[in-house]
């Protein structure tokens, strides 16, 4: 099997894997494509010039930009917690030791896309609504499939390093491991 094609493989199976992580509460959170076609209705379109830019400038906003969502949705759902920085009364998410290698890309990605929506849309769209379509944007751009994102998600107000511990996959983990974990 060809690296070109493992890449492939594994874009797919992270795709499928955040479309189940997006999903599965959009009942509870009542969620919806078409959450701010009032407030902000370019949002998804400024996302994406955002991201397009910054995935010319440098592949690796693809895996940055995945890997930060998948690190956001594991500890404490997908609210973009993992974007708070640390104080000098807490220490966030993601000065946790398991959260020091996310590529600065990633969040560069969604920090740029924030700023963009906030010169249309001021105060309006979550960092984690952003986020979420940042990372099915790179996915798309980088071959695999575009599928849509349904929105309404808040920002997590709360970010502690603490909330971070064995909440994630580990490399040394097994099979076993892993499954219990998803």
């Amino acid at each position: 099997m060809g690296t070109g094609r493992f890449n492939f493989d594994l874009i797919i199976a992270l795709s499928l894997f955040l479309s189940l992580c997006l999903f599965p509460h959009t009942i509870l959170a009542q969620l919806k494509q078409d959450y701010y076609a009032k407030t902000c209705p370019n949002v998804e379109k400024i996302v994406r010039t955002q991201v397009e830019k910054k995935f010319r400038q440098t592949f690796v906003t693809v895996p940055a930009t995945i890997r930060l969502f998948f690190h956001d949705c594991f500890v404490q759902g997908c609210d973009a917690s993992v974007i708070i920085q640390s104080d000098g009364n807490n220490k966030a998410e993601k000065d946790h030791p398991d959260n020091l290698s996310l590529a600065g890309d990633g969040f560069d990605t969604v920090v740029k896309a924030k700023q963009a929506v906030e010169q249309v849309c001021k105060n309006t769209v979550s960092c984690a609504d952003i986020l979420a379509l940042a990372t099915r944007d790179v996915i798309a751009l980088s071959g695999g499939p575009s599928y849509s994102v349904e929105l309404g998600r808040l920002d997590g107000l709360s970010s502690t390093a603490s909330s971070v511990s064995g909440k994630l996959p580990q490399p040394t983990f097994n099979l076993n491991q892993l499954n219990s974990l998803f």
